[in-house]
């Protein structure tokens, strides 16, 4: 028993033996190839901090801050015409007159009737007040009273919507009758717009949205005045995507005197309030991989070590780091395509 212990013992320290010759000879064996190869030439950066001014430019149509399609009330032939495309017009200004022979007939009998029941109720109101008449009498007079005032009320309305007015101020943009042309109920006439102030309504990426806020100023360039900003307000930014998960913008601006806008142009909307971010900043050219798997190698004394980095954007030729590097390390620009992990590298100047 004793003798085969032994045996084994002797064989297990025999392996041990064996295993540390080998693994020291596999070390020199490495040690002589790297002496032999040599570190590999690399050019490097410093990943460096920096403030980023971000901005969002985006290109929208102007439209007027109002644009009201004026509708006829009543149906009839046009009689006149009381202003034409192009003209200023202010609000509650008559546009077209439709023919109001018989309104005006309907509306002066209901006024006489109207007359003749408040005189009628406020004779039976005195009498009922000297016992003179009954209570009935005086509640039918009232009756009668109310009813030919809302008649009343009826025909001078359609009477006075023999005039189709606009409801704005602005500019008649389109006239659609003619004197003679004949007019049904809720059929629009004109339109009129209101280009003293404008709008922009834009559409923002979730990723842009969050960083708006109502009140935030931008900039407007246009086409037409070439090197001419003008300047406008954010005022709403909705809570609810769109089927496409943007959110609906609307810029607010005054329109100019000196250089007049239009509705329906073209214009370049800056959002030029947002506030720059701290980043982290590497040269693109570090990169190794693509933007999905980011990755860099970065000089660590002698060697150079494959780091996996998370990448936020772009910015020119830069990439912005979220997170795996730190300010001030080098990462590799030059001669990356040639190195493995840990491998030596001779950094040139």
């Amino acid at each position: 028993m004793n003798r085969t212990r032994a045996i084994i013992a002797g064989a297990v320290l025999l392996g041990i033996i064996i295993l540390v010759l080998l693994n020291n000879r596999a070390n020199i064996s490495a040690k002589s190839r790297n002496e032999f190869q040599g570190a590999i030439p690399v050019t490097v950066a410093e990943a460096r901090s920096q403030k980023l001014s971000e901005t969002l430019s985006l290109v929208g149509t102007i439209t007027a801050i109002n644009d009201v399609a004026v509708t006829a009330e009543v149906a009839g032939k046009v009689t006149a015409v009381l202003a034409g495309v192009g003209d200023h017009v202010k609000a509650g200004a008559p546009i077209i007159q439709i023919d109001d022979e018989l309104k005006k007939a309907a509306f002066e009998q209901a006024e006489a009737n109207y007359d003749r029941a408040k005189r009628d109720f406020d004779r039976f109101k005195s009498l009922r007040a000297e016992q003179s008449a009954t209570e009935s009498q005086k509640e039918n007079a009232w009756t009668g009273f109310k009813v030919a005032e809302a008649q009343y009320i009826v025909a001078r309305r359609q009477l006075r919507d023999t005039k189709v007015c606009t409801p704005i101020a602005g500019i008649v943009s389109a006239r659609n009758v003619e004197p003679g042309t004949m007019v049904n109920d809720r059929m629009v006439v004109a339109n009129v717009v209101d280009v003293s102030r404008l709008k922009v309504k834009l559409n923002i990426a979730e990723g842009d949205a969050f960083k708006l806020k109502t009140g935030d100023r931008v900039e407007v360039t246009t086409d037409v005045y070439p090197g001419t900003t003008f300047e406008g307000r954010t005022t709403s930014i909705s809570s609810k995507a769109d089927e496409g998960h943007t959110y609906p913008v609307e810029i607010t601006m005054e329109n100019s005197r000196e250089h007049p806008l239009k509705a329906g142009m073209f214009g370049r909307i800056s959002f030029v309030s947002l506030a720059p971010t701290e980043v982290l900043a590497i040269p693109r050219e570090a990169l190794v991989g693509s933007m999905k798997d980011p990755r860099v190698y970065v000089v660590d004394g002698s060697l150079a070590r494959v780091r996996t980095i998370v990448v936020n954007g772009e910015a020119g030729t830069d990439l912005m780091v979220l997170s795996g590097l730190r300010a001030g390390e080098s990462v590799v620009v030059n001669g990356q395509n040639n190195l493995k992990d840990s491998v030596a590298v001779q950094v040139l100047k």
